[in-house]
């Protein structure tokens, strides 16, 4: 995979947490050096990084810092401390439900009667494994994906779903790179994705990284790409998948879904088994995150319009399961995905 896995965004350095600055893609390459919790929390909240899994591992770390950080505590406050860090991590974004999950997990490591210092062996443990096991759930769901590729296919993709994502190598990305090794696809698209353009700045970006050439659209030339171009696949990640095979994504999913629909373009969604919310009966029950009206008034530090007096800036949308042709996790493909194929995933055994 070496030739097509070249980014990580997300590193464990002497008990310091390291993550690459997305927002200043491509034109700087700058490192985020965060020694606490909250410094975690406000980088999760400004998009330093971004991505479902991503957000879950960079948490997981957080936990490890906020340990750290209070393990010279008297004991009762130190859980105290520790409890705020937690529900600041949480709250930093509300639709990743890996979030959540990943604290879950490195959580474990706070047991009764545990001492602090075996406690941060262990979460120290859990969160490289976390890591690890991210990119090890890439690598097969890129295998599974690229199942589906037939020989020249052009593809398209929106936002970003790569390495800069997750722990390495990507979701959506991952397919793609493994289909474009195997010589399965002749062109890849991006969408520039607005308002924070992941599509323009990472995608096409990470690709570039591995000599994998992408053209880049704008937003609104999907519907005119599929058209012309016959495009075979649309392929996304997810931020959260449904019970019922409903996905939560970043905003434009649901309109490409649509367009693949009238254009007889097949979509897969690709996303590790923590992106499942077995809570989440359907995309009703999927809180959608809004964000700052300035991030459409502003480009940068560039006013674009800041007279505008109401602004409605969703970031994710849900996409109805019955438009995902295939829904590709680390232990099976699904196509079609419904509630009883979704459920038997997490089916004992």
């Amino acid at each position: 995979m070496g030739d097509y896995d070249k980014v990580r965004p997300i590193n464990w350095q002497e008990n310091e947490l390291l993550l690459l600055d997305q927002r200043l893609l491509p034109q700087k390459q700058e490192w985020l050096c965060l020694s606490t919790a909250p410094a975690v929390a406000q980088a999760i909240k400004d998009l330093v990084v971004r991505g479902a899994p991503a957000i879950g591992i960079t948490a997981a770390w957080g936990f490890v810092l906020s340990l750290l950080q209070h393990r010279e505590v008297e004991d009762s406050e130190q859980r105290k401390r520790i409890a705020e860090d937690l529900r600041l991590l949480a709250d930093a974004r509300p639709t990743a439900v890996n979030l959540v999950w990943a604290l879950g997990e490195v959580g474990r490591a706070l047991q009764p009667g545990r001492d602090i210092n075996t406690s941060i062996e262990t979460a120290i443990a859990i969160a490289t494994d976390l890591q690890a096991g991210d990119v090890s759930a890439n690598y097969r769901m890129g295998e599974l994906g690229a199942g589906y590729i037939q020989p020249n296919s052009v593809v398209l993709t929106h936002c970003n779903a790569g390495s800069l994502a997750t722990g390495g190598y990507g979701t959506a990305l991952g397919v793609i790179r493994k289909a474009w090794s195997e010589g399965l696809i002749s062109e890849v698209y991006a969408c520039e994705t607005r308002p924070w353009l992941q599509g323009a700045r990472l995608t096409v970006w990470e690709l570039q990284q591995d000599g994998i050439p992408a053209t880049l659209i704008t937003d609104s030339a999907a519907a005119w790409l599929l058209a012309e171009k016959s495009v075979d696949w649309v392929i996304t990640g997810a931020d959260r998948v449904a019970l019922n095979g409903d996905v939560a994504n970043k905003i434009g999913t649901r309109s490409l879904a649509a367009l693949c629909q009238l254009h007889s373009t097949k979509m897969m969604v690709v996303a590790p088994l923590s992106t499942i919310d077995i809570d989440a009966a359907s995309g009703l029950d999927i809180p959608i995150e809004t964000r700052a009206a300035a991030e459409l008034t502003h480009f940068g530090d560039c006013v674009i319009n800041d007279s505008i007096a109401s602004v409605w800036n969703p970031v994710f949308d849900i996409t109805p399961a019955s438009w995902v042709d295939v829904l590709v996790t680390e232990k099976v493909a699904i196509e079609l995905p419904n509630a009883d194929s979704v459920a038997a995933l997490f089916a004992a055994g």
